[in-house]
């Protein structure tokens, strides 16, 4: 169990946190910018001071007596810009952490990376980067593994990829897991329980469904795109819309469409299967 009671003053607003983890939970944590996500990752990891305390299997990371330093407290941290060796290849980036081929040769199999143990970080993909990353974060098999928005600079197909890795990875080792992300499917696809934080505190707490698909939440997971043309089909209005590099056709009422024009930046969200559109520029 990972108990967590911490504060911190920040420039506006005080990061106020309060949780209970069972070991091997897969936890997302969700918000917006500058909610106080990844500075409480790196509380945890202790890279930046906090108030209260931190309580791993009994083992006191930090109270008002103690602050463990980051090289102690059995974490493994997974960055958005991989922070590979450059100097060293795949293989050595591993054993860097700890020396153990075994572990190495294992976690290279499982992300599909044995066969490039030899190459240098500058001769890989950003995918084949964060595999690195990722085996390199599991080497000192930490009692929680820290990952912020680890998968943000990949292609949607990599990205899918990697998370299936990653699902892989947490069904063998069974690493307590503390993922910051932004994207819906991603949290879908990966946690058991999604906790939302707002100018630093928690304003709600549940499992993915609860959260990214309750009447309440929906909203918050919806999409802006800009609206290329409007076409008529019998008595059926269509808007063809550009949502980050797809073309979506959503069909609209007559009403809304005497309210669009061609350029409108829009929200399209969704609540089951009644989309709704509205102009927000």
């Amino acid at each position: 169990m990972i108990t967590i009671d911490i504060s911190k003053k920040l420039l506006s607003f005080e990061l106020s946190i309060k949780l209970e983890i069972p070991n091997g939970s897969f936890i997302a944590l969700s918000g917006a910018s500058g909610s106080g996500k990844s500075t409480l990752l790196r509380m945890l990891a202790g890279l930046e001071s906090a108030h209260g305390e931190i309580v791993v299997d009994g083992k006191v990371w930090l109270d008002r007596d103690t602050h463990v330093a980051p090289q102690h407290r059995e974490i493994g941290f997974v960055f958005q810009d991989y922070a590979l060796f450059p100097n060293m290849t795949v293989e050595e980036n591993l054993l860097f952490v700890k020396y153990d081929h075994t572990l190495a040769k294992h976690l290279l199999e499982i992300t599909k990376l044995e066969t490039l143990k030899g190459q240098y970080p500058d001769r890989l993909s950003g995918g084949q980067k964060q595999r690195v990353s990722l085996c390199r974060a599991m080497m000192r098999r930490p009692k929680l593994l820290l990952m912020d928005e680890p998968l943000s600079a990949l292609d949607p197909d990599m990205r899918e990829k990697l998370q299936r890795e990653i699902l892989a990875l947490h069904k063998e080792f069974k690493t307590t897991t503390i993922l910051v992300s932004h994207d819906p499917s991603e949290i879908y696809r990966l946690s058991s329980r999604v906790v939302q934080l707002e100018l630093g505190n928690i304003v709600a707490d549940g499992s993915p469904k609860e959260i990214l698909l309750g009447s309440k939440s929906s909203q918050k997971f919806s999409f802006e795109g800009e609206v290329l043309e409007i076409v008529q089909i019998d008595i059926m209005y269509v808007a063809i819309i550009s949502i980050g590099q797809q073309l979506v056709e959503v069909v609209i009422s007559s009403r809304e469409a005497s309210h669009l024009k061609v350029g409108d930046k829009i929200q399209v969200g969704t609540k089951a299967f009644a989309p709704s559109i509205r102009v927000i520029s």
